[in-house]
């Protein structure tokens, strides 16, 4: 319990940080989708969903390595020093040949007169990876704090330059204190356009790596190649993992784009895009916890209690996870407001997407088995069958049922990969899991759900009640069963 407590305490920090962050940058959901059209959103969803695939590219696996090598390595300063300047060598040599091809690369996205779309992103996805072993570098060291609050002030640069871009430099155009044609194409006829979101990114990832420049002075040219090479043969599988888990991610996004009618692709992306968006109330808390429980993980273990300690992280977080997926879907007539009237069809998408990010926060814990055993490779495996399942399903029921297609591609995958990581991982590194009580608890909430459904009526206020006696009652079961177990086994 006393190292559960350390893992709660971390999480609360860490989960700050990205909890009120990520809401103070969730603000800018209803901002976006009442600016812009659904066709313009759309941009914005597809061309983050590359980043994510760059970022993983850009990173290779070498967050994990280097948790991994920081404490088996008798020099930790050469492991930090020489992830850092690996990071930064790719990174710049990644910024030159994404601008020397980005008319090209443009031309392929269908967005021929903006190339600059293309080099922005180089830059922002380019400056994140620089950022990588210096947040690791922070969490190993128990620094929550510092790498909080320089989360935050990124958050926070990035909603005020969306603002200043949306509301403020427009009116200065609008009012002659601005010459429209300096604007790079960020105001265009006295509106902002989609090219504020992404300088505003920009300017905050570059903050960003200003703030961490004291840990960046901390590298000393201790680079080394055989190091680097074992850091690698550790860190490829996971690359390989993270890529393909990123297929599964956001791969629909880019396909809903070329899989629908070019007349109706861009909006149903938009409205996709914005709808899922909300499901991110589940990913915030579940990334809260990777910051804290990789490290963690670790740490932990060589005690001799540690798959008893799994265990347990296991059950809190499908007790935490169930607890979010029930009360934003209790709530969704409420949560939906926060974008705009043209996006609110995608309703139907949230639960499917809710619960397909539950599975995926159930295999982050499961996959700690092949992080510890040196297996990393089957993490590389069973993602690339998620991701074969991702594409396979996309093209399949992207066509005929548009982006609720999408939704359940990504709801079979995450619970595939899920499965296979439990049944192959208890083989290699056995972790008593209590499973029954784990579907008892995600069952109850999906039951609950269901039950909200049936029982719905044109009365809001009655509606509000009844779904917040299910939210108690679930609550109740758990604090229930919890004390009948702590009974019995004192």
């Amino acid at each position: 319990m006393k190292q559960l407590k350390v893992l709660a305490g971390q999480t609360v920090i860490y989960g700050l940080s990205s909890i009120i962050g990520r809401l103070i940058n969730y603000l800018l959901v209803p901002v976006y989708t009442r600016v812009f059209l659904p066709a313009e959103f759309g941009i914005v969803t597809e061309m983050y969903a590359y980043v994510a695939f760059f970022a993983v590219l850009l990173t290779y696996g070498m967050e994990t390595a280097f948790f991994r090598f920081i404490n088996s390595e008798s020099n930790p300063q050469k492991v930090y020093s020489t992830s850092v300047i690996t990071l930064f060598t790719t990174s710049f040599l990644f910024i030159i040949l994404i601008s020397i091809f980005s008319h090209q690369i443009a031309s392929l996205l269908r967005y021929y007169s903006h190339p600059e779309y293309v080099i922005w992103f180089a830059w922002i996805v380019a400056l994140d990876a620089c950022t990588i072993i210096p947040f690791a570098k922070l969490r190993a060291e128990n620094k929550p704090s510092r790498f909080a609050l320089i989360k935050l002030l990124n958050i926070f640069t990035n909603v005020i330059m969306n603002l200043c871009f949306i509301f403020v430099f427009p009116w200065l155009v609008k009012s002659g204190f601005i010459n429209e044609n300096i604007t790079l194409g960020i105001i265009y006829n006295g509106k902002a356009t989609v090219s504020a979101v992404f300088i505003s990114n920009l300017i905050a990832s570059a903050i960003t790596v200003l703030l961490l420049m004291p840990e960046f002075l901390k590298v000393k040219f201790e680079w080394s190649r055989l190091l680097l090479k074992k850091m690698l043969i550790y860190s490829l599988p996971l690359m390989i993992a993270g890529f393909a888990g990123i297929v599964n991610e956001t791969v629909d996004r880019i396909l809903i784009k070329y899989l629908l009618p070019e007349n109706v692709s861009m909006t149903q992306l938009g409205i996709y895009g914005a709808c899922y968006k909300i499901s991110i109330l589940m990913t915030i808390f579940i990334q809260a916890f990777k910051y804290a429980a990789e490290p963690f993980f670790f740490y932990n273990a060589k005690e001799k209690e540690a798959p008893q300690l799994y265990a347990l992280v296991m059950k809190y977080f499908v007790i935490a996870v169930s607890f979010i997926f029930l009360a934003i879907m209790m709530y969704i007539d409420i949560v939906i407001l926060f974008v705009g009237k043209n996006f609110r069809e995608g309703i139907k998408v949230i639960p499917i997407l809710l619960l397909a990010n539950l599975f995926l926060g159930v295999y982050y814990n499961l996959s700690i088995w092949y992080k510890l055993t040196n297996k990393t490779y089957y993490g590389a495996y069973i993602a690339v069958i998620g991701a074969i399942a991702t594409l396979i399903l996309n093209f399949l029921l992207i066509p005929v049922m548009g982006y609720l297609g999408a939704a359940w591609a990504t709801f079979i995958c995450y619970a595939l990969m899920m499965i296979i990581s439990y049944f192959i991982g208890q083989k290699h590194y056995f972790v008593n899991y209590e499973i029954k009580t784990l579907i008892i608890y995600i069952s109850a909430a999906v039951g609950f759900y269901f039950i909200s459904l049936f029982l719905k009526t044109n009365n809001n206020v009655i509606n509000f009640i009844i779904n917040t006696l299910f939210l108690i009652s679930f609550v109740i079961i758990v604090l229930l069963k919890e004390f009948k177990k702590n009974i019995r086994n004192p």
